[in-house]
């Protein structure tokens, strides 16, 4: 029976230098050699989960790449997305309206570009390692042609104001949306259909793979769906300071 791994990037895959150390590139060569499928899932858009596996030699022939946290899924092999779950334009709308009111920065992506209308630290931040082109714009929702995969607030200084946006959010929008942390700054922000976990089920079904078959491994709060959707889930443990 075919296995199939999926596996968060930062924090997990990449190390602290964002690479693939030799002996975790050995272990997936191996893995896929002998059949298995190799499944980078990520919060990242998926232009820039693309450059990583080009630029680390990771598009195996058995590959899928779970960009936005989950909202789409590429068949590395067919060079074709296979599965969209987007925010709704509404959904976005308010997404926006209300990060104006809280005081916190909030962008999306189209077309391969990250829109905002904002520009500052918290842009220069996200943008130290991804390297997708930045549109700025005045209002974001009036110029998107198709829903988002997702919008990302980043807040580096006041946590708890970006926890109150997140509140309002749900208490505007409930449970059609999910919030979640990716790491300590980003705030994700994207449909209940998408998430990582319903990616594994997802591509398992896909593929004809029992789940029980499947294996995760993840860092941070978006990851775990994942973990506990796999048939053997991987948690990973932060390294201990001397």
């Amino acid at each position: 029976m075919k296995k199939i791994f999926f596996t968060d990037l930062d924090g997990t895959l990449l190390n602290k230098r964002k690479i693939v150390t030799p002996d975790t590139k050995a272990a997936l060569d191996a893995f896929v050699s002998a059949g298995g499928y190799f499944v980078s899932c990520t919060g990242r858009a998926l232009d820039s989960a693309q450059m990583v596996q080009k630029d680390l030699g990771l598009f195996y022939e058995n590959a899928f790449l779970v960009g936005y946290n989950g909202a789409e899924i590429f068949d590395c092999k067919k060079k074709e997305v296979v599965r969209r779950t987007p925010l709704t334009l509404e959904q976005t709308e308010i997404v926006f309206r209300l990060a104006k009111e809280h005081g916190v920065h909030v962008h999306t992506y189209e077309n391969n570009e990250i829109l905002s209308s904002l520009n500052g630290e918290c842009m220069d931040y996200y943008r130290r390692v991804i390297k997708s082109p930045l549109r700025l714009v005045k209002d974001v929702p009036s110029v998107l042609k198709i829903p988002p995969c997702k919008c990302i607030s980043v807040e580096l200084h006041d946590h708890q104001k970006q926890e109150n946006y997140r509140l309002a959010l749900k208490e505007a929008l409930g449970d059609s949306v999910v919030t979640l942390y990716s790491n300590p700054y980003y705030l994700e922000i994207f449909s209940p259909e998408a998430g990582k976990g319903s990616a594994v089920t997802w591509l398992c079904d896909y593929l004809k793979i029992p789940v029980e078959y499947s294996m995760a491994a993840g860092d941070e709060e978006n990851d775990i769906s994942m973990i506990k959707a796999a048939g053997l889930g991987i948690a990973m443990q932060m390294p201990r300071t001397p």
